[in-house]
């Protein structure tokens, strides 16, 4: 890391510049580290997995590799040496299932350029909206969210903070605990493939950012990058999940030794996430539809194995939010719900947002979330009947005591 002093001798102050923060004499530098790049692949594993439906894994695996070959660091600071007065924002990804693929091919005639650096430019747009510079960002939820936010912050020369408002990945923008307790998501920024800026400066609540941002989306062709949640690092302290990063870090790292190991990886999954097998069996239906910004599927395997004869079902806005084992609810947000591949456990890949391949062999597990979740304004923000489910959430282990027995993994 840089370290470089520079005297203010108009005022004789001395400040440290560390990492490319600045600090006050006297007061320690905050711990910064800079991640190996074993590290940043087992995060990208992961974070597949807190995604909560299928992911590309091998292709953030490569943009990782070629970002490290190509000089990129990439670092991180703990939730507990955030410094309370620091500013930390939130990049996210919004997705356009049912894009207006008419705003695609006027571009496309248009020969408009896109940009490579869209979120780091909405970053930049929020910093010069509000006057304040953003010392750390915090990843939104897994996947291509995790791997977004640490290019975008090894390009502004911050550190990606271990923590996460969600831990999973969800299909809405409110639906994270820095909403349900009470801090709002605007001012927030937002920039198209194009290079359109957008500045959300005041809404009326984090429901309104979803909606205004979504419509975005769905205008610019199926996504724009956006960054929101501007907070102090105390404020981050009191309402985000501690420790989200190392524990993708740590999920990743697990499946990579068990399989070098010849053990079984899911298994050893299940061990450190404390997490529950649910079903196994192949994808027998896959429906799909593009809408309102989303992509909404039903699926459903037949069981294999031990879980011969009988059916799992699945309801994915975006991601997993719902689970029914031969009709009766068997999972659902916020716990994760993840589909793995039974040899690697490896999220498994289709074309789409959380596409379930035809005839893929799945097993399905349970991953319990934050109890943070479990107030009643969490589970009215992520519950299962904010999807329109008619039924109450029941944590992953409540359900465990009363379904059949289909014996151990």
């Amino acid at each position: 890391m840089r370290l470089r002093v520079v005297v203010l001798s108009t005022v004789g102050i001395v400040v440290l510049a560390f990492a490319g923060q600045v600090v006050l004499r006297g007061q320690p530098a905050p711990k910064i580290r800079i991640l190996t790049e074993q590290e940043m692949l087992d995060m990208m594993q992961g974070s597949s997995i807190q995604a909560s439906r299928s992911s590309n894994t091998a292709q953030m695996v490569q943009r990782v590799k070629d970002a490290i070959a190509g000089g990129s660091k990439f670092t991180m600071i703990s939730l507990n040496d955030l410094p309370d007065a620091w500013t930390v924002a939130v990049p996210v990804a919004v997705g356009g299932g049912g894009a207006w693929e008419y705003v695609r091919e006027r571009t496309q005639q248009q020969k408009l350029e896109t940009i490579p650096d869209a979120s780091v430019r909405a970053i930049q747009a929020l910093s010069r909206h509000t006057g304040k510079k953003i010392d750390a960002l915090i990843r939104f939820e897994g996947a291509a969210a995790t791997l977004q936010t640490f290019q975008a912050a090894s390009a502004l020369n911050v550190p990606v903070v271990d923590a996460c408002p969600v831990g999973r990945s969800v299909p809405e923008l409110q639906m994270q605990l820095t909403f349900v307790d009470g801090l709002p998501l605007a001012p927030a920024a937002a920039v198209t493939r194009w290079g359109d800026v957008i500045i959300l400066d005041k809404t009326v609540d984090g429901y309104r950012v979803e909606d205004l941002f979504r419509a975005a989306a769905v205008a610019s062709g199926g996504g724009v990058s956006a960054v929101q949640n501007m907070m102090s690092g105390q404020d981050a302290k009191r309402t985000v999940i501690n420790g989200a990063v190392s524990a993708a870090i740590l999920y990743g790292k697990t499946l990579r030794e068990a399989r070098e190991r010849g053990q079984d990886p899911v298994g050893a999954l299940l061990k450190v996430s404390s997490g529950v097998k649910l079903f196994r069996g192949t994808v027998s239906k896959a429906d799909h539809k593009g809408d309102r910004g989303f992509d909404w599927w039903d699926v459903e395997l037949t069981g294999t194995n031990e879980y011969q004869g009988h059916k799992y079902r699945l309801y994915l806005k975006n991601e997993n939010v719902g689970a029914w084992l031969d009709g009766q609810p068997d999972a659902s947000a916020p716990d994760l719900i993840c589909n793995l591949d039974p040899k690697t456990g490896d999220t498994i890949f289709g074309q789409g947002l959380g596409a379930y391949p035809m005839n893929a062999d799945v097993v399905m597990i349970g991953i319990p979330n934050s109890p943070k979740w479990r107030t009643p304004k969490g589970l009215e923000v992520l519950g299962p009947r904010h999807f329109g489910f008619d039924f109450d959430y029941r944590t992953l282990d409540e359900i465990q005591r009363t379904r059949p027995r289909f014996g151990t993994h």
